[in-house]
């Protein structure tokens, strides 16, 4: 039986970053780099997806490297919406400033989710390499003024935080800050990836032991749960919605197993600025693991491949593809 047509697509618009975050593996990508080709998605390549992807309902122009160092991010915004498709990135933020601020507003962009994984400028410049604390902060602002001069509550602003040992003491008055800039959402995610297949490409041997540093799972539970209490309690007190991540492995099986776990591969794909097709954004890079290329297939023909057939069967098992067993969202501590 064919497989679904996605109802949802990640798509990478810029395969480069302008920063060097400790946990991101994009500063090992050979993509952007004076080694390797630039890495940004074609206006043409991306209008002609947008036309070919029927039933897709949600698009999220994120990926490793940075949207908004695309000089047409904004014209994509407007075209998918003009489809019908509802619109939302990922960004660090350091470039927003005030006219791309206004244009977050006016392209019809349904969400922002802004990275800001510190709220000192000593945590969040170690983590976030190359950024300015005080620069994101006024870019903040910048945004919520352009949607308050324009009376709309578009994009929906969310503070996203990756929860790591070094800023495990700082969640709470990230809440803080939140509701100090009138966002009130925040979503705190534990390190996604553990990058534990044997068949990793050795570049990226670098994030393995990043992630040994810093997971949460190795950390004192009596610290985590004292962090997570001040974060819930300022969010209480500042009416902030919260998130925070689980972080107890599933040891679960039975009714919890396959795609009960993942259901990605069914539902949506994620797409590097080339067109390489992944089966999930925690996989991060296409280097890791390839089901195909929408831009020399097709979307359709793509999401109904071999590959895709051949990894959806392993996903529903128990035992899963390599390159899953070691993802947050299969253990349950994203």
């Amino acid at each position: 039986m064919p497989a679904p047509t996605p109802s949802f697509l990640q798509v990478e618009p810029v395969g480069q970053c302008n920063l060097r975050c400790r946990m991101c593996p994009i500063t090992h990508r050979r993509e952007g780099t004076p080694a390797g080709p630039p890495a940004f998605l074609s206006f043409a390549r991306f209008t002609r997806l947008v036309d070919e992807a029927k039933g897709v309902e949600e698009l999220q122009l994120q990926g490793l490297g940075e949207p908004m160092l695309h000089p047409r991010f904004f014209d994509m915004v407007e075209y998918a919406t003009r489809a019908g498709i509802r619109v939302s990135t990922n960004t660090n933020g350091t470039l927003l400033g005030s006219a791309r601020a206004l244009r977050c507003v006016t392209s019809g962009l349904a969400a922002l989710h802004l990275s800001v994984d510190g709220a000192s400028a000593a945590t969040y410049e170690a983590i976030r390499v190359r950024a300015r604390f005080d620069a994101l902060l006024r870019n903040l602002d910048h945004l919520m003024e352009a949607r308050a001069r324009l009376g709309s509550d578009r994009p929906r602003v969310r503070i996203v935080a990756v929860a790591m040992r070094r800023n495990l003491g700082e969640l709470a008055a990230i809440v803080e800050l939140a509701a100090e800039h009138g966002v009130g959402e925040v979503f705190v995610q534990h390190l996604c990836h553990e990058y534990g297949e044997e068949s990793l490409p050795e570049r990226y041997r670098p994030m393995r032991a990043f992630v040994a540093r810093e997971t949460l799972l190795a950390e004192d539970p009596a610290r985590v749960e004292a962090a997570f209490a001040a974060a819930r309690a300022a969010a209480r007190a500042r009416g902030v919605a919260l998130r925070l991540p689980r972080l107890a492995p599933r040891t679960d099986t039975g009714s919890r197993h396959g795609r009960a776990r993942c259901d990605w591969p069914w539902r949506g794909a994620y797409l590097s600025w080339d067109g390489r097709t992944m089966p999930c954004c925690m996989v991060s890079t296409p280097d890791r693991i390839t089901l195909g290329n929408v831009f020399e297939d097709g979307l359709a023909a793509t999401f109904d491949n071999a590959a895709y057939r051949s990894f959806r069967a392993a996903i529903e098992r128990d035992d899963p593809p390599e390159v899953c067993r070691s993802c947050a969202i299969w253990a349950g501590t994203f």
